[in-house]
């Protein structure tokens, strides 16, 4: 078990501000992509083999689409609205392969706001150095809201 320092809530929803951007940059390296696959057990040729991998159409490793997806996901934990929030519901695609040791741009925008349901849609790009689109996506995410007590309010999601 891991022991954190407290962390301070995210933004509620009045906080956030539809047009809100985010960029990150990341870097696909060796060492987060065999820690992945260490931690799930996915032993995929295509992603760890350089001799299988150059038989396929994609001649190298490729960067699992689920790591991407992580690191999607950790954006809105850490930044967008930030730590307490819950995605509810995410679509993503993945038009190109990711490569190990590419570096990746994220692109992050608020597209809709729902104050009675407390309710955020995200749209989320991300694109290799080439400039080529390699993920492209939307969130609907419940940002942290608290009573005047800071219990977690938590409404049906459905």
């Amino acid at each position: 078990m891991m022991l954190l320092k407290k962390k301070k809530p995210g933004r509620k929803i009045e906080e956030i501000s539809l047009g809100e951007k985010l960029t990150l940059t990341e870097k696909m390296e060796d060492k987060e992509l065999l820690l992945y696959l260490g931690l799930t057990n996915d032993a995929n040729p295509l992603y760890i083999q350089h001799d299988y991998a150059s038989q396929t159409p994609f001649k190298k490793p490729l960067v699992p689409a689920i790591m991407l997806a992580g690191i999607v996901t950790s954006a809105v934990s850490k930044y967008i609205p930030g730590p307490g929030s819950y995605i509810l519901s995410q679509e993503m695609s993945y038009p190109r392969p990711v490569y190990h040791e590419q570096t990746i741009t994220f692109f992050f925008e608020v597209t809709s706001i729902n104050i009675e349901q407390n309710r955020v849609e995200i749209s989320v790009t991300a694109k290799n150095e080439q400039e080529e689109s390699v993920l492209m996506g939307k969130l609907l995410i419940i940002p942290p809201s608290f009573e005047k007590q800071n219990t977690h309010v938590f409404t049906d999601p459905f």
